[in-house]
């Protein structure tokens, strides 16, 4: 209808938004988590630890995705480095999306609230 208030057509939107969030979450979570704390892990058993930096060096293997050359064959650290970077932005918009949908339903919400006559629903 031409009355239909503008998020009447966004929800669909942010349905499949929030679901392909959802999908993805957990095929991204796992590498995020390995590069970060490995990363951590090595920085601060180097800087702060004295760890010599071949001692370091298999959690760099790990950070990197150097470890999946074997199995993947040469272009498999890149790979990896390049999905981990995109997972990462993907997350965050998505999330970010979600995030600014829940605030301008929260906005409006408080507005209508605060008119005359106006009802939360």
């Amino acid at each position: 209808m031409a009355d239909d208030p503008p998020t009447s057509r966004a929800q669909p939107l942010m349905l499949r938004w929030r679901q392909a969030h959802a999908t993805l979450a957990p095929f991204v979570l796992a590498p995020l988590l390995l590069t970060a704390s490995t990363g951590m892990a090595y920085r601060v058993l180097k800087d702060w630890g004295g760890w010599e930096r071949d001692r370091a060096h298999p959690l760099m293997t790990l950070h990197e995705g150097e470890w999946l050359k074997s199995l993947l064959g040469p272009q498999a650290e890149t790979l990896y480095v390049v999905l981990n970077g995109v997972g990462l932005l993907w997350m965050l918009t998505t999330g970010a999306l979600m995030v600014g949908e829940r605030l301008r339903r929260w906005l409006a919400a408080k507005e209508r609230k605060g008119s005359p006559g106006g009802r939360v629903g």
